[in-house]
């Protein structure tokens, strides 16, 4: 056993001499290996990234900057498209505020959105198909009064709004 234990440590001391060369620092062996698939940046294999990462990052970032301008900008029509499913078709602008409707394959909608969202004052939304009774949403609101939804399938609709004392109406549309 003693012999073996010699032959070891002859092994390493040998094997560092030739790592270590003329004059150089000592250099630690590296074995070969074998040859790998490219990697993204990622750490994935095949050498191909996934934007999806950097894209929700980008957009989560960019959130709160698109938030503060939907603020600034007028928020109650983002609103109203939000709570609303379908396309505009009309807009009625009275001095306190406005009457968005909008209309999808199957049913109408509509909101009544203030000017200047603050205190709470009297807003009133109405939606009527043809042949059909209203559907109304009234009551002391601060931003917005609706939606209001009706099945409107190859119907006319109608739809008034006010708030506070002015008020706005559509007539019959999308006949």
């Amino acid at each position: 056993m003693d012999g073996a234990g010699d032959v070891d440590e002859v092994d390493r001391v040998d094997r560092t001499d030739e790592v270590r060369g003329a004059a150089g620092p000592l250099k630690t062996p590296q074995e070969p290996q074998a040859p790998q698939a490219p990697q993204a940046s990622n750490g994935r294999p095949g050498g191909r990234r996934r934007a999806g990462g950097r894209r929700l990052a980008a957009a989560l970032l960019a959130l709160p900057v698109l938030a503060a301008a939907g603020l600034v900008l007028g928020a109650g029509q983002a609103t109203a498209a939000a709570l609303c499913p379908g396309r505009l078709v009309k807009t009625v602008t009275f001095s306190t505020g406005s009457l968005q409707v909008y209309k999808s394959r199957a049913y109408a909608c509509a909101v009544t959105v203030a000017k200047k969202p603050g205190a709470r004052r009297e807003m009133k939304v109405s939606l009527q198909p043809r042949g059909g009774r209203a559907v109304v949403d009234q009551g002391k609101f601060t931003t917005r009064a609706g939606p209001v939804r009706v099945h409107a399938l190859n119907r006319c609709v109608r739809a008034s709004g006010s708030v506070g004392g002015s008020a706005g109406s559509t007539g019959w549309i999308g006949c």
